[in-house]
């Protein structure tokens, strides 16, 4: 794909950077990125992503806007209440860049319907809320070896993982081998609204360092985050040897 000269002016503050470049932009623009939950993570994930000039997205959703989102989800205002989520992405982004290819699933992701949904896609950001769904997407992500870059948060807490699934290391079930008793998510914990764009803004930031293959990625570590005492650290992640899905490798 060539650039024009629009999109030479649009995109210069990037080309100019070394990492980038004319080369690096191409990559983005050819990129295949599949989004699971366009809520508060996903808001801000898929804006950066389209400014950034990522070419193919994929977004998955089955919720409609409600008001309760407003506080956080900054693609949708008052006048998208009720409306599907993908749908009003899909016309956000379209409008941010027209030459993207936006593809809309209407439905909740499961085991019967997320390989039709994410076959086509080399990185996979997960979005979602809750346990189950983010212990599915890791296994399939690790058996077609997918990028899975995944953040999740919780009142001030924040949490981000990059896992490159076409190289050996943990996974999610690592460090959180079954689901838990009790399901949090912004609904029974509470969210402040700032940290959803801060952790979906680090998620789209290692999306498009794995795109390019540039900086140091967050490869078998956690980065953990509180948004009222900014401590930002790292926690490095071990495969663990129990992981069912290592033991499934190793049983080939």
């Amino acid at each position: 794909m060539e650039l024009n000269s629009s999109e030479l002016k649009k995109y210069s503050r990037q080309l100019i950077l070394k990492n980038i470049g004319i080369p690096g932009q191409k990559k983005l623009f050819n990129s295949k990125v599949l989004v699971v939950g366009a809520g508060g993570l996903g808001c801000p994930l898929m804006l950066y992503l389209a400014y950034s000039g990522v070419g193919n997205l994929g977004i998955v959703d089955n919720d409609r806007v409600e008001i309760s989102n407003l506080s956080r989800q900054v693609l949708f205002t008052k006048k998208d209440l009720g409306k599907f989520k993908v749908m009003v992405s899909k016309n956000f982004i379209k409008r941010i860049n027209k030459k993207i290819l936006v593809k809309t699933f209407l439905k909740k992701i499961n085991k019967e319907n997320i390989h039709n949904i994410a076959k086509n896609y080399d990185f996979i950001c997960d979005g979602t809320d809750n346990f189950k769904s983010r212990l599915l997407i890791n296994d399939y992500c690790i058996k077609y070896k997918k990028v899975l870059i995944s953040s999740a948060i919780s009142k001030y807490d924040g949490h981000v993982f990059n896992f490159d699934f076409r190289k050996d290391g943990p996974c999610l079930r690592c460090f959180m081998p079954s689901l838990p008793s009790i399901n949090q998510n912004c609904e029974s914990e509470g969210i402040m609204s700032t940290l959803a764009g801060i952790a979906g803004s680090l998620q789209a930031n290692e999306v498009i360092k794995s795109i390019l293959n540039i900086g140091k990625p967050l490869k078998n570590e956690i980065m953990i985050f509180n948004a009222l005492d900014l401590n930002f650290r790292k926690v490095k992640l071990k495969k663990n040897s129990g992981c069912r899905n290592h033991l499934h490798v190793l049983a080939k």
